[in-house]
């Protein structure tokens, strides 16, 4: 099943203004709205790309 979510890019904000326990202006918060848009508009087609569930998990190589 795939079900499209769009994210609260302004919650998202908030949350991490808090988390970080720094404050954004509105120019600074409104350009990183565009942004994060933008940026979900470019992962969209690739987040829609369908797997075959019997792709094998990528390995983990350690040194």
């Amino acid at each position: 099943m795939n079900t499209a979510l769009t994210p609260d890019w302004s919650s998202y904000l908030l949350q991490m203004e808090t988390a970080l326990g720094m404050s954004l202006d509105d120019a600074r918060r409104a350009e990183l709205l565009v942004q994060f848009q933008r940026i979900a508009g470019m992962a969209t087609p690739l987040m829609a790309f369908p797997l075959d569930d019997r792709l094998d998990v990528a390995g983990v190589y350690r040194l």
